[in-house]
């Protein structure tokens, strides 16, 4: 086997969702991270205030998408994390393996007063390509899949009417069909400390946003 069909082995086992039986066993013990929100030096850990509500999305590298939120009037407080796999408290190492089934999300914590749910959610439509599957741009792998992850029955019903408000506009635009994952929020396990507001802290960092041009009225 050549080294480049050693290479497409890797990305195509990477891209395909393991099962629970396969999954790496992770830990008990979370993640250790700092309290604090870097940039406007909230809590990134519940409990949160009163009236606050929850946004758990995935749309490829966490670190630019978190960027996206925190610089939103109405947001209380954001962090990266792993969602939507079977190993419990997994390191960045491991979800890179793809062998947890976790995709790299944010949370956004926000008030409802300030900023609805479907608006959070048109962040999320537009500042990332959710037609391409287990990736986004050069960055492959079930760990950057798009996803919404749903805290109510609400949540859900919102998350379903912009996915297809949108999946209109793309398709009017020449894209695919939408790929993105919407389920259950099930739980957040938060991402290590230096993942935490990366680009605030490396103003430098490399994270490109795949957004498509495509904007949800």
């Amino acid at each position: 086997m050549s080294w480049y069909e050693e290479l497409l082995g890797r990305v195509s086992l990477k891209s395909t969702m393991v099962t629970p039986e396969q999954a790496l066993s992770g830990r008990t013990d979370p993640i250790r991270l700092p309290d604090t929100h870097y940039v406007n030096g909230h809590p990134i850990k519940p409990p949160f205030p009163d009236g606050l509500a929850r946004a758990v999305v995935a749309m490829g590298c966490f670190w630019g998408a978190e960027k996206e939120f925190w610089e939103l009037d109405g947001v209380y407080t954001t962090a990266v994390g792993y969602v939507g796999g079977f190993t419990p408290n997994p390191s960045y190492e491991e979800v890179c393996s793809g062998r947890t089934g976790h995709t790299e999300a944010v949370l956004v914590v926000f008030d409802p007063a300030v900023i609805s749910y479907a608006e959070v959610l048109r962040h999320f439509w537009e500042n990332h390509d959710p037609t391409q599957g287990m990736r986004q741009g050069n960055d492959q792998g079930t760990q950057y899949r798009s996803a919404i992850f749903t805290t109510d029955d609400e949540q859900a019903l919102v998350a379903a009417d912009t996915a297809a408000s949108f999946a209109e506009k793309l398709g009017a635009a020449g894209y695919g069909k939408i790929t993105t994952e919407i389920a259950p929020l099930h739980e957040f396990f938060y991402a290590e400390g230096y993942h935490q507001q990366y680009l605030a802290k490396n103003p430098n960092g490399y994270c490109p946003i795949h957004a498509t041009g495509v904007v949800l009225n």
